[in-house]
C-alpha cells in the first residue's frame, strides 16, 4: 500500500539539504562572474571573427554556454549522487549543428572550460587564463599575413596561351599551383592557387589584356571557401 506524502515527510527529507548546498552568495557570484567572461569570450570571438558572414546567434551562445555550465557544474560539485547522475544524462546529449569554422570548436571548449573552472571555485585561474587566451587569440588573428592564398580563374584560347599566361603569374607571384583544369575545344579554364609577394594586384589587369585571355578573376581564399 502506498504511503501518502505530507508536509512532514518532505521537510524530514533530504531534498532541502541539498537546497542549502549552495548559498544564493555564491549563486549570484558565479554566475555573474560566468557573465562577464562569457561577454569576454564573445567579444574575443568578435574581434576575430574570420568566416564569411558573423552569426551573432553564435556569439551569444558563447555567453550562455560559459553560465549554462557553470550552472552545472555548481550543482554537481555539491552532490556526489547528482554528479552520476548529470553523466549519464549528458551522455545522450546529441549536437545536430556543423562546425564549419575550426576557431568555432576552440571558443566552444573555451566557454565550457571557463564556466568548469569558475564553478569549481578557482576564480583567479578562470579569470587570470581567460584573459590570456584572449590575448594570445587576438594577436595572433590579426597578424597580418603577406602570404594571403587567393585563386587565379582563367579562360584562354588554346594550350600556347594557356602556357604564357601560366608563365606570366609565376614571374609576378610568390607561389603559382594549378589546383583545376577543365579543357574544351578552342577554350581552356583553370584554377590556380596563387601567394603574392604584397598587397598588388595589378597583375590580373596586365593579365586579361595579354592576347589569347578571355577573362582573368582573382579571389580570396581560405581553403575552406572561395569569396
Amino acid at each position: 500500500m502506498v504511503r501518502d506524502i505530507n508536509f512532514t515527510d518532505i521537510f524530514k527529507s533530504s531534498f532541502l539539504e541539498n537546497v542549502a548546498a549552495v548559498t544564493i552568495f555564491d549563486m549570484v557570484l558565479a554566475l555573474l562572474l560566468a557573465f562577464a567572461l562569457g561577454l569576454f569570450i564573445h567579444y574575443v570571438y568578435k574581434k576575430t571573427y574570420a568566416g564569411v558572414m558573423y552569426s551573432s546567434g553564435f556569439g551569444m551562445t558563447l555567453v550562455a554556454l560559459t553560465m549554462i555550465t557553470t550552472l552545472v557544474i555548481l550543482a554537481v560539485t555539491s552532490n556526489v549522487v547528482l554528479s552520476l547522475g548529470m553523466v549519464g544524462a549528458l551522455s545522450i546529449v546529441r549536437f545536430r549543428t556543423a562546425i564549419k569554422e575550426p576557431m568555432d570548436i576552440a571558443f566552444l571548449f573555451w566557454s565550457i572550460a571557463a564556466g568548469i573552472v569558475l564553478a569549481a571555485g578557482m576564480i583567479p585561474l578562470a579569470v587570470f587564463g581567460s584573459v590570456v587566451i584572449g590575448i594570445v587569440i587576438l594577436l595572433f588573428a590579426n597578424r597580418k599575413d603577406l602570404t594571403h592564398p587567393y585563386i587565379v580563374v582563367l579562360n584562354v584560347d588554346g594550350h600556347d596561351n594557356e602556357k604564357k599566361a601560366v608563365e606570366f603569374l609565376k614571374s609576378k607571384t610568390k607561389k603559382c599551383v594549378t589546383k583545376s583544369k577543365t579543357a574544351r575545344k578552342g577554350n581552356v579554364e583553370i584554377n590556380l592557387e596563387i601567394r603574392l609577394a604584397d598587397d598588388n594586384t595589378d597583375m590580373i589587369n596586365e593579365l586579361s589584356e595579354m592576347d589569347g585571355v578571355e577573362s582573368a578573376v582573382l579571389v580570396s581564399y581560405n581553403g575552406d571557401y572561395m569569396g
